[in-house]
């Protein structure tokens, strides 16, 4: 079956980190685990209009930090902070712990996998053309600087009675490369025929180790630019070189003459005379029985060697025979 790993668990630990942070012995793992679970789905359940993007929980012994990333913080806050601190209660309710709770602004929306993914599953729930929401939000996160932006479409696309996957990208998208940092959104659009499920990939670019100050040159050498560069013709580097430097090998041998080719009839022995593959040529010798054709029997002249004597004689005999006679 399809072997697809999230994005973002793919890259834990490497350039992303973990959005749930605390440490407990292992007879208490199986609650504090419980725990966060309730806790995201209270919020999500909640804030579901306020274009939330992530939580991240943070504990303590006797104290939990949430942080809510979102497109709306005014909704989220609401008049004078009347709704942040309803949530606040509601969740030191259910967890009889302290609840601190910052809210976070994401600046441009269109870059965040979560929130395009929204954005098209709430079109699609609003009768608009799958293809135009599709490639509408395509165009922004583009638009807004993203190296690579793929959405894709799964469901009862437009009524269908079969469903189907639509996809479109552009850009790079690479998940197998670790330190892209790929974001990854999916949300399920309620349509009256069932539901559609929209997921979203957007490559923000790369995140480099500390320390590292690029090439000596100021280039990039990705391996995506390698590649451009070896099928433009340009300097290589590693492998490719030695597979490339067989390839205009011709240019090399310029004045050293015509290369040797191989002897003729070495294929199937057609050239061969009294070789195989007669086939059924005109004038070609049976065979009985599928057999390889019997040599025809050829007489050959006799060795004429006496004319050949007579022709090769000296010059210098024949003036001095005239002188005889």
């Amino acid at each position: 079956m399809g072997q697809k790993v999230h994005p973002g668990g793919l890259r834990v630990g490497v350039i992303h980190d973990w959005k749930s942070n605390w440490m407990v012995g292992k007879k208490e793992f199986a609650g504090a685990l419980i725990e966060d679970i309730k806790i995201r789905e209270h919020i999500l359940r909640k804030l579901s209009h306020a274009g939330l993007s992530d939580i991240l929980i943070r504990k303590d012994k006797q104290r939990i930090t949430i942080d809510i990333y979102t497109a709306r913080p005014g909704i989220v806050i609401g008049k004078s902070g009347v709704e942040v601190d309803a949530l606040r209660r509601e969740i030191h309710a259910m967890t009889q712990k302290n609840v601190h709770i910052n809210i976070n602004e994401i600046k441009r929306p269109e870059l965040d996998a979560k929130l395009v993914a929204q954005s098209i599953a709430e079109q699609l729930q609003n009768r608009v053309s799958f293809r135009r929401a599709m490639k509408r939000s395509l165009a922004s996160a583009i638009r807004s600087g993203a190296a690579g932006v793929k959405v894709q479409c799964s469901g009862r696309l437009g009524g269908a009675e079969m469903s189907r996957s639509e996809q479109y990208s552009e850009g790079r998208v690479p998940l197998h490369t670790i330190r892209a940092d790929i974001d990854y959104g999916f949300v399920e659009a309620k349509t009256p025929t069932g539901r559609i499920g929209v997921k979203v990939w957007i490559n923000k670019g790369e995140i480099m180790p500390e320390g590292y100050g690029g090439t000596p040159g100021g280039k990039e050498t990705r391996l995506g630019d390698q590649d451009t560069a070896r099928r433009r013709g340009g300097v290589t580097e590693g492998l490719g070189a030695s597979r490339e430097s067989g390839r205009n090998r011709n240019q090399d041998r310029e004045g050293l003459g015509p290369v040797r080719r191989g002897r003729p009839g070495q294929r199937g022995g057609q050239n061969r005379p009294g070789g195989g593959g007669s086939g059924n040529r005109p004038g070609a010798p049976r065979t009985r029985g599928g057999g390889r054709p019997r040599p025809q029997q050829t007489e050959q002249p006799p060795a004429q060697q006496p004319e050949a004597q007579t022709d090769t004689a000296p010059p210098e005999q024949a003036p001095e025979q005239g002188a005889e006679s």
